[in-house]
């Protein structure tokens, strides 16, 4: 089996079910598990990630708008690579290169390798996406054994933090603010929380100032895509620097938090357990049961 992965999520999948050798091409944000670095790289961003956010939206919104992919796929290296299997998605045009780009490649490619698109729209649809991708590489089940232990952890964390739920809002992005969509609310809502921003299951969503304002947070999350602490940290000032933060109540109670979205709450992949287990640390401390590796998450 020869996998070629073209988004980091599918990467950390196909690592987490022992195929780490069978992946013989990844994208350029693929970097977890450390034994994939290293690997050949087929795509390419058009944006470079020392970019202020509101330039970095600029450009990806600019690139959708007219239709273009946010990535640059090399067709020639990925034929030279013969894969078996290709992983992808479509679910977030900034996440990988478009579906229809990936499809037309793998025409021109000798034997017809198999394409996975990976769409979860939610938490538990990660663990579905696990025993897919198991599936089709034939490790069934592996798949199976992978999604069973992060369904028991999940289910753990919902037991342990039952009681009070904190109103939450989970930011996304800085300039022009997002709130977090998809599986996010779901992960607040398992963590003990309630968030007052985000629709489950529904993409993340662009809001104004005034609806995080109004919203009246008792906790603030700031995971902003792609970012690790220390680039979020950076850039904190977008929106500590607006009109009436210093009056939420997340503010005046100390709990902001900014957090490693990138390898945490961004990719739905196995380390959104992680992520789960990191936000009921925050909401709950008083369970004292969860927390996160070194670095995942500091208090503003």
């Amino acid at each position: 089996m020869r996998i070629v992965s073209l988004v980091p999520s599918a990467t950390e999948i196909a690592a987490g079910l022992g195929l780490a050798d069978a992946i013989v091409g990844i994208s350029a944000d693929c970097d977890f598990p450390p034994e994939v670095r290293g690997k050949p790289v087929l795509t390419e961003a058009i944006m470079t990630p020392d970019l202020p956010s509101p330039a970095i939206d600029h450009r990806v919104r600019g690139q959708i708008h007219t239709g273009r992919s946010v990535y640059h796929l090399d067709e020639a290296a990925l034929a030279r690579l013969r894969p078996d299997l290709i992983l992808t998605q479509e679910l977030c045009a900034v996440c990988a290169p478009s579906f229809t780009r990936v499809t037309e490649a793998a025409r021109l490619l000798f034997g017809e390798p198999r394409i996975v698109s990976l769409e979860p729209r939610g938490l538990l649809d990660v663990l579905d996406n696990i025993r897919l991708v198991g599936e089709v590489a034939g490790v069934p089940g592996r798949g199976l054994e992978l999604a069973g232990r992060l369904r028991r952890r999940i289910d753990a964390v919902a037991v342990q933090t039952d009681g009070d739920r904190p109103g939450v809002a989970c930011i996304e992005w800085l300039d022009p603010i997002y709130a977090g969509g998809h599986w996010v609310p779901e992960m607040v809502a398992a963590a003990g929380g309630r968030d007052v921003l985000g629709v489950a299951r529904e993409p993340s969503r662009r809001v104004e100032w005034r609806e995080v304002s109004d919203a009246r947070p008792e906790v603030l999350v700031v995971m902003a895509c792609g970012f690790d602490v220390a680039r979020t940290r950076a850039e904190i000032g977008l929106l500590s620097g607006r009109p009436g933060w210093d009056d939420l109540p997340a503010v005046r109670g100390g709990r902001v938090f900014l957090v490693d979205a990138s390898s945490y709450f961004s990719r739905p992949g196995p380390r959104l357990v992680d992520g789960l287990e990191i936000l009921a640390a925050i909401l709950h401390p008083e369970a004292r049961a969860f927390g996160g590796p070194p670095g995942a998450v500091e208090r503003l």
